[in-house]
This record gives structure tokens, sequence and C-alpha cells, in this order.
């Protein structure tokens, strides 16, 4: 387990960590989420041993980051947001290169970029120069660097900054398969990723811990409910006062107007209230026609919006 504890971070007058707390389990994807310069990459390169705390300290297991800087290393794989990769060697030459200073022993380290190779989806460019590959494939060359000596964590830091939709889902897909037997710290941007990838939610804003838990958790904690989206063909005065009749119905927004008698409103009911069977009762009963009905669903982007507003 990783417990980050008290963690604080000064550089001159820069506070970039202000005493932030959190714990990944054994076993777990952790996505670590926050605006740009929150602090997410200096408390990654604080776990992984790259720079010391100002204040606080994080222990894997028994072992204390301050104390155990070498140690922690050795169980860990990083794949920092640029990924250190040296161009002008070949794949397999990169791979066998890491091995060695990663001191895997001489008589596994073929078996390991063999493992690695078909982990990451290397096998068409194992001989091709590093810098002819495309992004996609320089991120799976830095996952396999990651994991070449077969470590019990991967910090991984915007694993997919800039890849087109295709490989973002191919680098997804691959954190999962590789989080099976690991404990993953996952960095994102993309929001849409956390819900597919990630068990909890660390979000980070201005140095602090603005939210931890399960998506879902944080869903609810951040006051985030489900929004019903109508659009209804009536008299607009009259619409909204009878809406506002409904006891399910806790806010009433109006959102469009297409003409002098279709108005669009976006309801947001009561904890735990499906107010779809009363909007539709009160315009049966006034004759009014419904031209629109659906739900929106809350996303990380509304919790990760609020959190860090």
């Amino acid at each position: 387990m990783i417990s980050v504890k008290e963690l604080s971070k000064t550089i001159g007058h820069n506070k970039i960590l202000d005493s932030i707390s959190f714990e990944v389990r054994d076993g777990e994807i952790l996505g670590f989420l926050g605006p740009n310069g929150a602090g997410k990459s200096t408390t990654m390169k604080i776990i992984t041993g790259f720079w010391t705390p100002t204040a606080g300290n994080v222990h894997v297991g028994d072992l204390n980051v301050i104390q155990n800087s070498l140690a922690i290393r050795q169980k860990i794989g990083y794949l920092p947001e640029t990924v250190p990769l040296y161009n002008e060697m070949k794949v397999y030459e990169y791979l066998k290169f890491i091995a060695e200073i990663r001191d895997v022993p001489k008589d596994k380290i073929k078996d390991r970029i063999k493992s690695v190779i078909k982990d990451c989806g290397l096998e068409k460019v194992i001989k091709k120069p590093i810098e002819e590959l495309s992004k996609g494939y320089r991120q799976r060359v830095g996952l396999a660097q990651a994991i070449i000596h077969e470590p019990d964590i991967l910090i991984l830091d915007e694993p997919t900054t800039g890849l087109d939709p295709n490989q973002i889902v191919e680098i997804r897909n691959l954190v999962k398969q590789i989080g099976r037997d690991k404990t993953i710290i996952f960095s994102t941007h993309i929001l849409s990723e956390v819900q597919a990838t990630c068990d909890r939610v660390v979000i980070i804003n201005n140095g602090r811990i603005a939210g931890q838990g399960t998506p879902n958790e944080l869903m609810q904690s951040a006051g985030a409910r489900e929004i019903v989206y109508v659009k209804i063909k009536g008299p607009q005065d009259i619409i909204k006062e009878k809406l506002k009749e409904i006891e399910a119905i806790m806010e009433i927004m109006e959102k469009d107007r297409e003409a002098d008698d279709i108005f669009g409103y976006e309801i947001q009911p009561r904890a735990g209230a499906d107010v779809r069977e009363h909007i539709a009762g009160a315009v049966m009963r006034n004759n009014w026609s419904i031209l629109e009905f659906n739900r929106k669903s809350v996303s990380m982007e509304d919790v990760f919006r609020e959190l860090t507003k």
C-alpha cells in the first residue's frame, strides 16, 4: 500500500503542495486528477523518489521515501509525462539497455523483453529506431520500459497525452490489462478515461486535495445529480408554474427557446426522485406537447468542474 501523509513541497516562495494525504490500496488503479499546475506531477516525482518533500512523507509498505528512496524505486515503474527515450536506439536495444540498468538478471533479460513486447503490442516495431515511431508506439515503448523489471507499482503521468482517440483506447486497454496484478497511479486530463479505467479517484487543486473516493462517491459528495431535459410546446408562464408545483422537482432552468410557444427546460430532481412521470402527467392534463425528453447523466467532467472551480 502507498500512504501519502501531510505531504508538502515548496520551491522558493511557491507552495506547490500543501499537506496532502491519501492512500493507494494494493492492486488498485487510482486516478490522480487536477488542473494544470495543481501539483500532480510534483506528487508523482516525490512518490518515485526523484524529488524530496519539504514536509510530510510517503510510505510504500514499510519503506519511506526519505530514508529508503532507492529501495522504493526498485518497486516502482515510472512513465513520466515526457517519455525518456533514446531516439537513435532501436526498440529492442533500448529495452535491453533498460533491463540491464534495472538489474534484471542476465539469464532473464530475453524472456522479459519478449514478455513486454507481447504485453505492449510492440511486435511490429521491435527492430525500428525509436525516432521512427508514432506517438502511440512511443507511449507503448515507455510503458514497456516501466514494467520490464516487473515492479509492484506503476506511476503513469499523462500516458495518453497527444494521442488520437484510437491510440487512447489502446493505451487504456493496455493499462487495464497491466493493472490486473499491479498497483497503479494514473494521471490524466481525459476525464472519461477515469470512469473507464480507475477504481478510485483523487482530485487535487492548488496543491490541496479537493476530493477523493470512487467516481460514484465523488459525484454524490460534489452534490451532482441527474438532470432531466424536456422541451414542451405550450404557454411558457403557465408551464413553469405547473412544473413548480411538482414536489419532486428541486430546480427548473430555462435552456433554449425554439418558438414563442416552444421552450426547453433543464430540471433537477430532488435526491432519489424520478420526475419523468410527474412531468408527463402535467403535460397530458394541460393538453401541451412534449417535443423532446431525455436524461443527462452526471459525468466526471461535471464533478471535476464542481470541485476545482
